[in-house]
């Protein structure tokens, strides 16, 4: 619990800004549909890279990666995890899906890939070295606290482990990165909402799973890649991906619309006391 009335207002403001994000990114895609010929639709979310809701898709993501790292957990795992999660949205971002689609209101020129892929990651990976410098020097000053010990390793991993790649393996990281990254962040985020609905059992303010909007959403997020996931696979559906991950984002945004509300007056939730397991 927080005593500083402006430092809950931030929480609120971070949180309640996630959602706005996903709002905004799935409303550009639905005035895209609506411009497009009504049963035409991408055949992932991701692809509508490569439409007029370019420009949304990446600022969206860029600004929700920036959320999740600014964010503090209410566990010193959850915000490590959240910060890790906050690294992968800028390269989903930036690095596109490889498959463009065939369905838009207006063809966008998005120029060269390789080229704009090569820029912008380099910048992004030039910063994540910097920023590594920095959290170094504090971690030092600071005698390396619990979470510090695990997230600054993790956090060089991704760094080396996506730099060596996109240096070393160009052509595979154009076709994979994006969906590496992508994958890899709605893990996070679901290992994020699995711990907050263990936390708030472990409260009392759910001892029975239908009493625990967590549970449900974790429960909702497993359910759902697991069927759309099959979907996939064993029809020709063409659509199934980009269902699975709209469903997933509203997920997403719901999460942090529980979260918001049940911390609304605290910031964050009550560590647990010494000996609680």
């Amino acid at each position: 619990m927080i005593d500083n009335p402006y430092v809950i207002k931030t929480y609120r403001y971070l949180r309640l800004a996630m959602v706005g994000l996903v709002i905004f990114l799935l409303l550009a895609v639905l005035i895209e549909w609506w411009h497009t010929d009504p049963r035409c639709f991408q055949t992932t979310l991701s692809a509508y890279y490569y439409t007029p809701a370019q420009a949304v898709f990446v600022s969206a993501l860029l600004a929700i990666g920036i959320c999740m790292v600014v964010l503090k957990g209410n566990t010193e795992i959850e915000d490590v995890l959240l910060n890790a999660a906050g690294m992968l949205a800028p390269v989903a971002a930036l690095v596109p899906t490889p498959g463009v689609g065939d369905c838009w209101s207006t063809p966008v020129n998005h120029g060269d890939t390789p080229a704009n892929v090569a820029n912008n990651m380099t910048a992004l990976l030039a910063v994540g070295c910097i920023v590594l410098v920095v959290i170094l020097f504090v971690a030092n000053r600071q005698g390396w606290p619990p979470a510090t010990r695990v997230g600054v390793p993790l956090a060089t991993v991704l760094v080396v482990a996506f730099g060596l790649w996109f240096y070393a393996g160009r052509d595979s990281f154009l076709t994979g990165a994006h969906y590496v990254s992508a994958i890899a962040l709605f893990v996070l985020i679901a290992v994020v909402v699995l711990i907050n609905a263990l936390r708030y059992r472990r409260q009392g303010d759910g001892g029975q799973v239908a009493g625990n909007p967590y549970s449900i959403i974790a429960g909702l997020m497993a359910l759902s890649a697991v069927v759309f996931g099959l979907l996939a696979w064993l029809t020709p559906w063409q659509h199934a991906i980009l269902w699975l991950e709209v469903v997933q984002i509203a997920l997403f945004a719901t999460f942090w619309l529980i979260q918001t509300k049940e911390l609304w007056d605290d910031g964050l939730r009550a560590m647990p006391a010494a000996g609680d397991g």
